[in-house]
Formats: structure tokens, sequence, C-alpha cells
């Protein structure tokens, strides 16, 4: 018993340092592989170097295959026809429009140049000498004083002085108001159907589109969302020159009414100075 008491301990004491050799060798080869990695890693992860300008990364840009060139190029003559119509009706409208416009303010300055000057005058005749030559006001009055001083003739006679003269002044005052009218017809006309014309060139581009997309057997997003939307453009073109035609066109009548308020008042009054005999 004594023997194997002392064989035994060598044996567990040589097994022990065996197996702590075993379990310490792979920590430590981690250890040397990471401190051996370390230095490589390290220069990946150092700043740039003050000074030096970084490389400007571009930005990729796609061009747009559909839009207006495209709608233009790519339309028959039908689309290129409604395209030129709409334009046609813009243009129009906006011209009516500045005209009016200035038309109206000339009329507002000679009713106050007429309401300033005319009745300080010594005679009607002197008062629409005193306007300006293409005024509306010295219109009337001219038109008055020839009512006044021709009231001859076998059937004009059978019309009394008074009827006679306001006939005259009132006829003159319509064409005034005519002239003023001039126009807002086309304006009108472009509101109420300007976007049934691009509607109609909305549904011509549409139909267009899916034939080309049934003739190729190709229904992919990108087969059919740009032609589609090239044909929705057109509708778009109808009401942006609807909108400023309707909107130009209640602004212009609110202004003819403004302006013909002030002509049928300064007419009221050169009716009766003319049958009071003020000539």
């Amino acid at each position: 018993m004594s023997f194997l008491k002392f064989v035994r301990a060598p044996f567990l004491a040589a097994c022990i340092a065996l197996l702590g050799a075993v379990a310490i060798t792979p920590v430590d080869a981690l250890a040397q592989d990471s401190a051996a990695s370390a230095p490589a890693a390290a220069p990946a992860t150092e700043a740039a170097p003050v000074g030096v300008p970084t490389p400007e990364v571009k930005k990729e840009t796609i061009d747009n295959p559909y839009g207006l060139e495209a709608l233009w190029t790519q339309g028959d003559f039908v689309a290129r026809g409604t395209l030129i119509i709409m334009v046609i009706m813009s243009m129009g409208s906006w011209y009516i429009i500045f005209t009016k416009v200035w038309e109206q303010r000339k009329l507002m300055v000679s009713a106050k140049a007429a309401f300033d000057t005319f009745w300080t005058a010594g005679s009607v005749k002197k008062g629409a000498e005193g306007l300006e030559e293409a005024s509306a006001f010295r219109y009337m009055a001219e038109q008055g004083l020839k009512a006044a001083e021709h009231h001859e003739g076998t059937l004009t006679e059978q019309i009394d002085r008074h009827t006679w003269i306001g006939m005259s002044v009132q006829r003159s005052v319509d064409n005034i108001n005519s002239r003023l009218q001039d126009g807002l017809a086309f304006l009108a006309t472009v509101g109420s159907t300007s976007p049934f014309v691009g509607l109609f060139g909305t549904v011509w581009g549409i139909y267009h589109a899916l034939t080309a997309i049934g003739i190729s057997g190709q229904a992919s997003i990108d087969k059919v969302a740009g032609p589609v939307g090239e044909a929705l453009i057109m509708t778009a073109f109808g009401l942006a020159v609807a909108v400023p035609a309707v909107m130009g066109y209640n602004w212009l009548i609110r202004r003819n009414k403004t302006a013909m308020e002030r002509v049928r008042a300064f007419s009221g009054d050169l009716h009766n100075v003319l049958l009071a005999g003020k000539r």
C-alpha cells in the first residue's frame, strides 16, 4: 500500500500540470494574435490629415424622359393642335385683361377731369373743348350738343325736344358701355371651354398611351405612368387657362360697373343742363 501511495502522488501531480498547460496555451495564443493585429488596424482609424480636401461625392442625375418636351415631340397633330389652341386662349385672355384695365383706368381719369373742370366752364361747348380729345365724356357732351342744336326734320320734329336730347345722350352712354364690354365675351368663352379642351387632350393622350401599351404587351408601371402623366398635363393646362380668364372676367365686370356709374351720373347732369338751354 505504501508503494501505491508513493507512485500515485507524483502521477496526479503530473496530470494536474499537463491540464494547466493545455488550458493556458489557447488564451496566450489569442492574446498574442490580438496584440499582433492591433497595429494593423490602427492606421485605418487614423483621422485624415488637416488641409487635405476630401473628394466630392457626385450625385447621379437621372433625365426625365417624360415631360413637356416629350409631350410635344411624341404627340400627334391632335395633341399639338390642342396645345396650340390653349396657348392662343391664354395669350388672348391676358391681352384682353391688360387692355381693358388700361381702358378703364383712362375712363376713371377722364371722369375725374370732367367732374373737376367741365361744370365750372361757362357753357357746355367750352366745357367739352376743355376735355381730352378721345374722352368718353367729351363724346357724350358733343352728342348732346348736336342733338340740342339739330332738332329738325319731318320725322324728328314729331319727337319733343326733351325726349330727343335724352335719346341722343342715352345712345352715347350705350355706345360707351358697349365699348367697355368688348372682349369680355372672349374671357367668358375661354373660362367655360378651356377645361373641356384640356380634358379632350387628356382623353386623346390616354387613348394613344393605352393603345401603345396594348401593342407592346408591357403593362408595367414604368410603361403606364409616363404616357398617362403626359396626358394629364393637358388637364392642368386647361385649368391654368380657365382660372385667370374667369377671375379676370369677374374683376373687369366689377370695374365696368363702377365706371358706368360715373358715366350715367355725368349723362344725367348733361341732359338737364341742355334742357335748361345752357349750350
